[in-house]
């Protein structure tokens, strides 16, 4: 019984397997049937979508020309801003020779030599009198250096170039030697202003470009070793061996930099070249001019309306779109494959792409040395500050109603510190302290740099025991011996920016956030001008002196880098910021649509746009034309890689990046055909009657903040 249940149950078993084997055959069959079912839907899904695209591009392709041509005469504003700004220039050249006001022309050599020959000879060195001359000089030096950063290279010569930098650079010393001239005459004088308590000479002159802090050491009494400026807050602590010596301490602050190199003013920068790229070609009739973004001083400002409102619109930065005869011929060559060796197109330097840079500039090895300050990474901010130890010269004596001084023909002596004797031995420090002007923002703890005339940089060394209050806004510090000192600060500490939004608020009128980590900055715009409406830091507004007035984008960007609020990456920024690069051909053409549509749609950062590449650019947009905020669901995404534009279906909170269309849209070839399908005629009748110089304005700072490599 017991081997017939065995046999039994062995059956049982097979069977049972054999049902399991057709079970698991016939779901292995379903499964593959099922699969080639899905694969075949997926491969008719991608045929049906590939049509699709096939068609959309073909149609694209059918229209390109069309719309190329259409956006060709919008552009064309473009060159009307650059040629009423080089008509400008001519008219008001041609208005300082009517003038005859006794001012010269810095750019005519005869004149400014003349002018400096004249101040050199004249020896009234009244302190009063060489800071009046000392704002004309100043203004002379900024008429320069705007003509250097704003002239498109077709109407300035290398000749010309080199003759305003020398001119520049003969001016500052002039101004330089001045200020030395009237600090002994007023050392001369020193009992004029003669401090009670003490016995010493104290005395603040001031204007808003310069500050004279001297004191000087008439009692020589150990115990009056420091002094503390009260008008600014500047003081310092001498070593007991200068207390009892006839020397004198001058802090002359100066709101600007006559120190650092003139290449910080005006770079030379080398073109970016494309080779092999028929999608460049037709863009290369097209040459975009930028300045380097690199100024020192900023122009006051009228406010408007008034006549100085149109001259400063001559300072503007020149950006321009140059064309010639044969632009559609090279369209119709790249639609058409021609053969193109190499075609080069002039982007703006500060658009060039990183790798071409570091290939052009691999022998430009920077720093060699720890305490040598990187001045494409660090830049002066808040002026300079030339701390000296004087020679005390002669003093005026009165006899009876004469007054006598003995005449030496060194003129103004510096007093050696540390003595030659004890170069070798140890010798004790200069305790300095500064008040920081509440015009400038330092974000973070400034860097304290010397300058070194020999080797011409800025240096760390021989500077110690900084002790920065940002409260109080002052430092302190000690030095080893007498120096010309700057606060820098890191050019990029509010780069990358967190956000941006351009909207427009008005006919030719707009407005731009820029969102950092330290503050948000915006930017109104308006017809031809732009105006720094506020800078907002941990919610407080900062910088009030520097807001509503108009101004230039050159002059603005002036202004604010002055003021440490650098939003305008520059030539090399890229080295020192870890940026979503782009393509330059996409951003800068999309820099350019953006402006000339910039009068009914707003514009603002997606978070997608890291996510695209580098070929490509994301952002929100949305037709905008009531000066009111816009809502979320107003938003709608757009990518432009320079030659086609796109709506996407994705959302700013979609969970992934994704390239597909929008339903029931279509691709262009411009940014301008993409948003017209969804814009109503009100909005396309403010675009086309748009002013070209609210548009070259939007444009310039879109160039200049590049708010979509640098968020």
């Amino acid at each position: 019984k017991s081997s017939g249940k065995k046999k039994v149950s062995e059956a049982e078993q097979l069977r049972l397997q054999k049902e399991e084997e057709e079970r698991r055959l016939k779901e292995e069959e379903e499964a593959q049937l099922q699969a080639q079912q899905e694969e075949a839907a997926r491969l008719e899904k991608e045929r049906i979508e590939q049509e699709q695209m096939e068609n959309l591009e073909a149609k694209d392709q059918e229209r390109r020309k069309s719309e190329l041509a259409e956006l060709h005469s919008l552009e064309q504003k473009f060159l009307s801003a650059q040629q009423w700004k080089t008509d400008y220039r001519a008219n008001a050249k041609w208005e300082h020779y009517l003038s005859c006001d006794g001012s010269p022309d810095p750019t005519v050599l005869q004149e400014i030599n003349t002018f400096m020959s004249l101040w050199h000879e004249d020896q009234n060195e009244d302190v009063q009198l060489v800071m009046e001359k000392g704002e004309q000089v100043l203004n002379l030096i900024e008429k320069l250096q705007f003509l250097l950063l704003d002239t498109p290279p077709n109407e300035i010569t290398e000749k010309e170039t080199v003759q305003y930098q020398e001119s520049i650079l003969e001016l500052q010393n002039l101004l330089h030697q001045k200020y030395n001239g009237a600090t002994e005459r007023l050392l001369k004088t020193a009992n004029m202003y003669e401090d009670s308590e003490t016995g010493n000479m104290q005395a603040v002159i001031k204007d808003k470009n310069v500050t004279f802090c001297i004191w000087a050491n008439l009692k020589k009494k150990v115990r009056f070793k420091n002094h503390v400026f009260c008008d600014v807050g500047h003081g310092f602590d001498l070593p007991k061996s200068l207390a009892v010596s006839d020397v004198a301490v001058r802090i002359l602050h100066t709101q600007y930099d006559h120190v650092s190199p003139l290449w910080l003013q005006s770079q030379s920068v080398p073109k970016l070249e494309v080779l092999d790229s028929e999608e460049l070609i037709q863009y290369s009739n097209y040459n975009v001019e930028e300045p380097e973004a690199e100024e020192k001083t900023a122009r006051a400002e009228p406010s408007m309306p008034a006549e100085e409102e149109i001259r400063s619109d001559e300072r503007k930065s020149a950006s321009s779109f140059k064309e010639n005869s044969s632009s559609m011929a090279g369209i119709n060559e790249a639609e058409e494959k021609t053969e193109k060796k190499s075609e080069i197109l002039d982007v703006p330097s500060q658009v060039q792409d990183p790798l071409m840079q570091e290939k052009t500039n691999e022998k430009e090895e920077a720093i060699t040395s720890d305490n040598v300050v990187d001045l494409q990474q660090f830049v002066p901010v808040g002026g300079v500050y030339h701390i000296d130890a004087l020679q005390l010269p002669p003093q005026v004596k009165q006899i009876k109603d004469w007054n006598i001084v003995e005449l030496l023909d060194v003129g103004l002596e510096a007093y050696p510190y540390p003595p030659e004797e004890a170069e070798e031995a140890a010798h004790p420090p200069i305790h300095i302290t500064l008040k920081l002007s509440d015009h400038v923002m330092y974000f973070e703890d400034p860097v304290i740099a010397r300058w070194d005339p020999a080797g011409q940089q800025w240096r760390t060394d021989g500077i110690s025991n900084i002790t920065y209050k940002n409260q109080e806004k002052s430092i302190t510090f000690e030095m080893d011996a007498f120096y010309t000192i700057a606060l820098l600060q890191d050019a990029h500490c509010n780069m990358l920016y967190h956000a941006w939004e351009l909207r427009p608020t008005g006919m030719d009128e707009a407005l731009l956030r820029v969102t950092t980590a330290f503050a948000t900055v915006q930017i109104q715009i308006k017809g031809h001008q732009c105006m720094l409406s506020s800078v907002a830091v941990e919610e407080k507004h900062v910088l009030s002196h520097a807001t509503g007035k108009w101004a230039s984008p050159l002059d603005l960007r002036a202004v604010l880098k002055k003021a440490g609020v650098n939003i305008f990456p520059g030539e090399y920024s890229y080295k020192y910021v870890s940026v979503n690069k782009k393509a330059p051909l996409a951003e800068v053409r999309a820099y350019q649509q953006m402006a000339l549509v910039a009068s009914a749609f707003a514009f603002a950062w997606s978070k997608w746009n890291l996510e695209a590449g580098q070929e490509k650019v994301v952002f929100k947009v949305s037709e905008h034309l009531k000066a009111d905020s816009i809502e979320d669901k107003d938003w709608s995404l757009y990518m432009f890689n320079g030659q086609k534009a796109q709506k996407l279906k994705i959302t700013e909170t979609s969970e992934a990046f994704s390239e597909e269309l929008e339903e029931d849209t279509e691709f262009h070839s411009t940014l301008y055909h993409m948003l017209k399908d969804f814009a109503s005629k009100e909005a396309i009748a403010k675009v086309e009657a748009a002013s070209f110089l609210f548009i070259d304005v939007v444009y310039q700072l879109l160039l200049a903040t590049r708010v979509l490599t640098y968020s």
